[in-house]
Order: C-alpha cells, then structure tokens, then sequence
C-alpha cells in the first residue's frame, strides 16, 4: 500500500500529460491509501476542469464516484496532533502535512509531484512523479 497525494489521483482521473505516468504507478503498487481530506480537494480538481470547458459536468461526477469507489475503504482520518508535529518541522501547509502523517503512520510510500512536500520530509520514503 501506498499514500498518493491529490494531484496524483486526478490525474489518474482526469485527462493530462501525467496520466500515463500515474497508471504506471498504479499498476506496480495498485493499493492506494488517502487522508479524508482528499475528497475535497479532487473535487476543487473537478470543478476547474467543468468550469474550464476541458469537462461536462457528467464527466467530472463519473470520475469522482469513479475515484470515490476506488478509495472507498482506503481513507484515513488524521489526528490534528499528528498534523501540527508536521508543520511544526516544516513549512508545508496543514493539508499537505495529512498526506505525510499517513505515510509515516502506516510506513510507506508517499507518491507526490509536491517538490516542497518530498523537500521537507527527505528522510520519509516519497517517489515524486516528475511534472
């Protein structure tokens, strides 16, 4: 199991130049851990691309239940003390430090594009998928 960032679930998701990228990722660890806090965020992701135009509507609901679905056991709710011993050692936001407090909590992976995130927490095993 690995914990995947945002950004790395809506590619998967939503059309771009890093989708090829991240179904390779999935297919070698296909088990993929999330804090709750994710759900918000892929749909601010969903609501850029219907009010883009790059979407309809009916595209970005089928690929947010499509993404609800397969993280759907998979979410984690993360203590605020586990978060603000993260912040307190970097200069991330609270939300990115989430996606570390699971990592480090069930010692994997974290799978992000964050250059400051996977700066930060060097000594955590990240992968960070090239943008």
């Amino acid at each position: 199991m690995i914990v995947v960032d945002t950004n790395v679930i809506c590619n998967l998701y939503f059309p771009s130049n890093q989708t090829e990228a991240v179904e390779k990722v999935y297919k070698k660890m296909p088990l993929w851990a999330v804090p709750f806090l994710w759900r918000s965020e892929f749909r601010n992701a969903a609501t850029l691309y219907f009010r883009r135009g790059i979407l309809t509507l009916d595209a970005v609901k089928d690929a947010t239940a499509r993404a609800e679905e397969f993280l759907w056991g998979y979410e984690e709710m993360i203590e605020s003390d586990e978060v603000f011993e993260l912040v307190k050692k970097s200069t991330c936001s609270a939300s990115d430090c989430e996606f570390v407090a699971l990592a480090m909590r069930l010692s994997t992976k974290l799978i992000t594009y964050d250059k400051k995130l996977s700066g930060s927490f060097l000594r955590w095993r990240y992968i960070r998928i090239s943008s």
